[in-house]
């Protein structure tokens, strides 16, 4: 009666345990997938502020110009993918050049709530 309780213990074991070629095939497939999106070229664009001008304004800008934004100094940028809010942040300047430190990510339901 041992012996019976052995093996049926043994072919518990072995049909919860996954065989390691098919887990193996699982990630491998599950990397393609990635894979297969991870080259989209995607738009990335930072929003200092807006405004609202009329035409004869426009026609009056000229070099020199200040155009006057909606936002205040030290306020968050807001980071755009896919002309879609995806984070905030603020300026910084890294070897000259201008970046943006992330401060903020949009949680998935501020993400869902600006699609409609």
């Amino acid at each position: 009666m041992a012996d019976t309780n052995e093996t049926t213990e043994a072919q518990e074991e072995q049909e919860q345990a996954p065989d390691a070629p098919e887990a193996a095939e699982a990630v491998d497939e599950g990397d393609r997938e990635i894979d297969f999106i991870l080259d989209i070229p995607l738009e990335l664009s930072v929003e200092l502020g807006k405004t609202k001008m009329i035409v004869n304004d426009l026609l009056q800008l000229g070099q020199g110009s200040i155009v006057e934004l909606d936002k205040l100094a030290g306020e968050p940028l807001e980071i755009y993918i896919n002309q879609k809010l995806v984070a905030r942040g603020e300026v910084v300047v890294v070897n000259e050049k201008f970046g943006v430190r992330l401060t903020d990510i949009v949680s998935p339901m501020e993400r869902v709530k600006s699609l409609g």
